[in-house]
């Protein structure tokens, strides 16, 4: 390193301190500190009594710190935090790496399958996240593992085995042993010491007799969740999603198509103030998806974005500054099954019921473990079962379109997975008969989570102001697709150019 990176380096740790010592909840998940007479590692809003700083040791990771000899900080418990903001908004191999190991894809798939989706070698991969993150994909894969199992300690009267398998060890040894090693106590001292539960969140009740596996999702504040719950109550589908109580006090219920079967989520809106989390409990028919259905439900409510961050770019700008302060921390909805958003959006203008009768004709009914539960009784049907299909559900002008996109999706030469390369995924879908540059926007803005893209463009952004001499969407990078959100929520003209879905 020359001298102007160390003196960089060191500006940013002093930055980092003053984070600690303010106890600043703005960077929990951002980045993690270390103290080295206490052997441990904390989020930067621990309540505990700031350390010195000579003593501090900074980590963009909770793997980076675990891979130094630290153990999880049991009064903060930096693993309860929400994830980095960074991961969604970068497209290079190490953002795309980060999103598939958070989907379980190292768990399932291993080393070199993390690899092969991203089209490096598997010393590639491990070279790039150990020189930014401090931890390479196993380490990283290690550390979600430990705190999948923490949580169903702390929230289930599971076995430890079976916990264990849920949270994706390969043995109950190698689970204990890394639970020591991460918290420097056993899985039953662990369990004894669960936390209590406190604040104003809506419990959700156990559902036709099963009680699922409840779960606290932390999220920045603020976070309005009114938009959000009427975004998704606008677009359910009868079978799949379902969304019951009153306003300030719903609850929405889906079906979910997972790599072990399937599974139902539901999601409890916050009332007033949001508290930190959404409650969530989740019914798996296997508990090896507890991981990929976690991080669906998460991008889905877009609970890892950076509100303040957001908040201040877009609050600065003429136009939007009056809808950032009616409505502080409103978020991006994002996709719990990226295929299934891509041809909803593709289908549009045909609404909820259209939508519903094709998932009666083509979607897989629920079975099992998952039987059908108060309105949910499908899953969405698979790009293979519509490829072929007639789909005279839909409007004609939509058959030919969905048809080809779900030919696309299914044979794989359209990827839509967290770790997809958005720009060549964009083009592939603009490419597509009846797609277009506009659904393909769209569709790169939900289905693969980019909270930069604004479907219409500058003209759209200057209409839908009201002003001509608008600044246009290239002044709300890179955070276009929150301007949009505002914009729609705000009651804005519908971009003519937009499909909406």
């Amino acid at each position: 390193m020359t001298t102007e990176d160390h003196a960089a380096a060191d500006r940013a740790a002093d930055s980092r301190y003053e984070a600690v010592a303010s106890r600043d909840a703005r960077f929990d998940g951002v980045f993690f500190f270390a103290v080295a007479t206490t052997g441990i590692y904390c989020r930067p809003s621990c309540p505990a009594t700031t350390p010195k700083r000579r003593n501090v040791t900074f980590y963009r990771t909770a793997a980076a710190a675990q891979g130094a000899g630290y153990r999880a900080c049991r009064r903060c418990r930096p693993d309860a935090v929400p994830g980095s903001a960074e991961w969604n908004a970068r497209a290079d191999v190490v953002g795309r790496a980060v999103r598939l190991i958070g989907d379980g894809v190292v768990d399932r798939e291993g080393v070199t399958g993390l690899a092969a989706r991203l089209g490096y070698s598997a010393r590639q991969v491990q070279r790039q996240l150990n020189a930014e993150l401090g931890a390479g994909p196993l380490a990283l894969a290690r550390a979600q593992r430990g705190h999948t199992a923490r949580v169903l300690l702390q929230t289930t009267s599971l076995q430890a085995a079976e916990i264990a398998f849920a949270a994706g060890f390969a043995s109950v040894r190698q689970f204990n042993d890394t639970i020591r090693a991460i918290y420097a106590a056993t899985p039953g001292e662990l369990r004894s010491a669960r936390p209590g539960r406190n604040g104003h969140a809506v419990p959700i009740a156990p559902s036709g007799g099963r009680a699922g596996i409840p779960l606290r999702l932390a999220h920045r504040t603020p976070y309005a969740t009114a938009p959000v719950f009427d975004f998704l109550a606008a677009r359910a589908i009868p079978g799949v999603e379902e969304i019951t109580g009153t306003a300030g006090h719903r609850i929405y219920r889906r079906t979910l198509r997972l790599p072990g079967g399937p599974g139902i989520a539901e999601v409890a809106e916050q009332p007033g103030p949001a508290g930190g989390w959404l409650e969530c409990r989740l019914h798996l028919g296997s508990l090896r998806d507890l991981t990929a259905a976690t991080q669906r439900i998460r991008r889905l409510f877009d609970l890892d974005a950076d509100p303040r961050a957001v908040d201040e770019r877009l609050g600065a700008d003429p136009v939007l500054a009056p809808l950032v302060a009616a409505r502080p921390g409103l978020r991006a909805p994002g996709a719990a099954d990226p295929q299934e958003t891509a041809l909803r959006i593709a289908a549009y203008p045909a609404g909820p019921a259209a939508a519903a009768a094709l998932v009666r004709t083509y979607g897989e009914p629920l079975t099992e473990l998952t039987e059908p539960s108060g309105g949910l009784t499908h899953l969405f049907p698979e790009p293979a079962d519509l490829a072929g299909a007639a789909l005279d559900e839909l409007p004609p002008d939509r058959r030919e379109p969905v048809r080809a996109l779900a030919a696309a999706l299914a044979c794989g030469n359209v990827l839509l997975d967290p770790g997809a390369d958005r720009d060549t995924a964009e083009g592939l879908l603009a490419a597509i008969p009846g797609i277009g540059p506009g659904r393909a926007a769209r569709i790169r803005m939900r289905a693969l989570g980019d909270p930069d893209v604004f479907p219409g463009g500058d003209e759209t952004a200057a209409h839908r102001s009201g002003e001509g001499d608008a600044p246009g969407s290239e002044a709300w990078r890179p955070w276009r697709s929150y301007a949009f959100h505002q914009l729609r929520a705000a009651g804005a003209d519908r971009p003519p150019t937009t499909a909406e879905e």
